[in-house]
């Protein structure tokens, strides 16, 4: 008999609708690529997942998430892959007042997206700020550079010390 691994998790409700995707074409993508099984149960915004392996749990579980998150599934795909990696920054980790998070989301996005772009293009990141969370998909290096950078930012430092440190670290790649 072959064991089966089991975890639940909640979605904005929002985004269980983005997680099946047209006709369940995002839902049966994710299931394929990942090799588990989703039961998504709408009214309570819960997701199921169930996998034959820990890790393909462990990664379902972070593929469901980044979608909860704010991602499209086909990034949040990503996941999948080995050489990628998830990261989730709590903005309120920095900061516990409403009006100061907006503040702190806007420093990240930036002027019509400036800032989020600049720290894609640097780490080759894929970066969604939806809520109070700060979400990451990309290269481990990569990823790990975006929320150094993002954690910059969220401290206060002005932008081009956060673009500086960016530069310093990829100029030889």
């Amino acid at each position: 008999m072959v064991e089966e691994f089991e975890e639940e998790m909640l979605i904005p409700k929002e985004r269980i609708a983005v997680l099946i995707g047209d006709s369940g074409r995002d839902k049966k993508e994710i299931e394929k690529a990942g090799k588990i099984k989703l039961e998504i149960h709408e009214k309570e915004n819960l997701v199921k997942i169930k996998a034959k392996d820990p890790l393909a749990l462990w990664l379902g579980q972070q593929v469901v998430e980044a979608v909860g998150r704010g991602f499209n599934p086909k990034i949040a795909q990503k996941i999948f892959k080995e050489e990628n990696s998830f990261e989730l920054i709590r903005i309120s980790d920095y900061e516990k007042s409403k009006k100061k998070i907006k503040g702190l989301k806007g420093r990240i996005i930036g002027t019509q997206g400036k800032t989020k772009k600049i720290i894609q293009n640097y780490t080759n990141t894929n970066i969604v700020v939806y809520g109070k969370t700060i979400g990451i998909i990309g290269p481990r290096e990569g990823t790990e550079l975006a929320r150094r950078a993002i954690e910059i930012l969220l401290t206060g430092a002005k932008h081009g010390t956060a673009y500086r440190f960016l530069q310093e670290q990829t100029k030889n790649d």
